[in-house]
């Protein structure tokens, strides 16, 4: 995944982690997520999930809440986070009128090819009030 976490604190530009697809659900067997265990921060929200080729197969949108599970079961979560599921993703660039090329996930590329790529189409957006 490739995103800016903690900006403004950590490094200026993209950061690139890996991680693994670790459920093909979110919470409550929610498809519409996929669970993975490459660490999340603020600032990785809305960054690409790549698979092995390089291609996006989801957007990184949140992480469990560590605090709030600790409290309710005793034991501290480790390495649960989340990003929509690419099929939502698509499905929702398709009923507004995006248009995106597809491409085969077909051969495994190194880790640091797929961030030196994914950084040249990663942009930080950034809201103030």
């Amino acid at each position: 995944m490739v995103g800016f976490p903690l900006h403004g604190l950590l490094a200026s530009e993209a950061n690139v982690t890996t991680g693994t697809l670790s459920a093909l659900a979110g919470l409550r067997n929610d498809t519409r997520f996929l669970q993975i265990t490459a660490p999340v921060q603020p600032g990785n929200s809305g960054g690409p999930l790549l698979d092995q080729s390089g291609q996006i197969v989801g957007v990184v949108v949140s992480k469990l809440n560590a605090v709030m599970f600790a409290k309710a079961t005793g034991d501290i979560p480790q390495n649960i986070n989340f990003a929509i599921n690419g099929a939502v993703a698509k499905s929702f660039l398709d009923s507004q009128g995006v248009e995106y090329e597809t491409g085969p996930s077909s051969r495994k590329v190194e880790p640091a090819e797929i961030g030196a790529a994914a950084k040249k189409f990663t942009l930080l957006v950034e809201c103030y009030r």
